[in-house]
């Protein structure tokens, strides 16, 4: 049976432009088993799950699970576990890690106030290698374990930063998926030799472009707009360039791009579908998927 993943890149399905969007990332250590909806079906208690969706909702905040790559005993892992935190706006982003004595503590978050940016001092600073984070749920759609877990034992073996298995990214269909913090860029169908490209370009605050899916603090017009004008100036600063201004609405938009040093870009993004139709995930049937497309960029 084919994967969706290989159907994806069979006709060369644009990545650009396809990343969770998330201003914040709440991560939090669940060793065990995970199911295709993991804040309520692993060996976390799912009403702090449930109420983990809740409070997160509508605030720009992402909650995932985390695991350390390698074989997953059915067990509910240590009594103490660690937790990232991590904000990903340009010229703002941050993490924060520590260890929890009980999960339970994390219902008391103000998850408004993590989704602006402000961590109000929360557990301390990492400062440690890059964070990068594996989807690996085979729950969820078999290419991510198919292909996401080989990858994140390679990073491991190859002591290429500090590695986790995470529980959801979106895109099955562009496995292996992979998050980079704390800058937020994500990334699919990369090998390990080129993911370890890419960590060293987070540790110098750079962007690598080839197979990026866009920064998880952007929308998908603006994640398609900060891809377009770095290929089109070569820009690689990580924190060099935001989306100031997004004008319009779906399928079509203007988004306002701009430099450090005071230049910009309006770059228009439409929105078309994928053409065959694609699976969305293993054992989908092929639907048009949508995809953002850059029309036009001019210099302000």
């Amino acid at each position: 049976m084919s994967t969706c993943s290989a159907a994806s890149r069979t006709l060369s399905e644009p990545l650009a432009a396809t990343a969770a969007t998330a201003r914040t990332w709440l991560l939090v250590e669940q060793p065990g088993p995970w199911g295709a909806k993991a804040l309520t079906h692993s060996h976390l208690d799912p009403e702090l799950g449930r109420a983990l969706e809740r409070a997160a909702a509508g605030t720009g905040v992402r909650v995932a699970l985390i695991r350390r790559p390698g074989r997953h005993a059915d067990h509910h892992g240590p009594s103490r576990r660690r937790v990232y935190l991590a904000h990903t706006l340009p010229g703002r982003s941050w993490v924060r890690t520590g260890m929890l004595p009980d999960p339970e503590v994390l219902r008391d978050l103000d998850m408004a106030a993590l989704g602006a940016g402000d961590h109000g001092g929360l557990w301390e600073p990492y400062d440690g290698d890059p964070l990068a984070l594996v989807c690996t749920n085979g729950r969820r759609d078999r290419c991510c374990a198919l292909f996401g877990r080989p990858l994140a034992a390679e990073l491991v073996a190859s002591d290429a930063g500090e590695v986790w298995e995470i529980t959801h990214l979106g895109g099955h269909r562009f496995a292996p998926t992979l998050l980079t913090l704390p800058h937020g860029y994500t990334y699919g169908r990369l090998g390990g030799h080129a993911v370890k490209d890419v960590l060293d370009g987070v540790r110098r605050g750079r962007v690598v472009t080839a197979g990026c899916r866009g920064r998880s603090a952007w929308e998908r017009p603006g994640q398609a707009a900060d891809l377009a004008v770095r290929e089109l100036t070569g820009e690689t600063g990580a924190d060099a360039l935001t989306v100031s201004g997004t004008e319009g609405a779906a399928p079509e938009w203007t988004v306002t791009v701009t430099r450090r040093d005071g230049r910009s870009w309006r770059v228009t993004v439409v929105e078309d579908v994928s053409v065959p139709p694609l699976p969305a995930s293993c054992g989908a049937d092929p639907a048009p998927q949508p995809r953002m497309t850059v029309a036009g960029i001019a210099s302000r």
